[in-house]
């Protein structure tokens, strides 16, 4: 996979903000994407050395038509919370505070 395919987003939540202050970031990623793919990808799209990758898959949520009873399903997703090392941070979120 390509570097682009595998990071969709950045998570922006109270929570991924909390973590920044430890040194971790949260994306949604590629669900075929593996942590090595993970971290290769973070570490050659923003510059930084990257300690660990967690990985949760996340099923998605039934929404149920009133009109007609039927329920669709959100996509699933995965998401990855990628640890750095020690005094390593990522300009892209540290805009986005100030």
């Amino acid at each position: 996979m390509k570097q682009k395919q595998i990071l969709i987003r950045p998570v922006v939540s109270e929570k991924s903000y909390g973590l920044m202050e430890t040194g971790a970031y949260i994306f949604v990623v590629d669900t075929r994407a593996t942590k090595p793919e993970i971290k290769d990808a973070v570490e050659k799209t923003f510059n930084v050395e990257v300690a660990k990758v967690n990985t949760l898959n996340r099923k998605g949520k039934g929404v149920r038509s009133r009109r007609t009873g039927l329920t669709n399903y959100k996509p699933n997703t995965k998401r990855a919370i990628v640890t750095l090392n020690s005094g390593q941070t990522i300009e892209l979120f540290e805009e986005a505070r100030s």
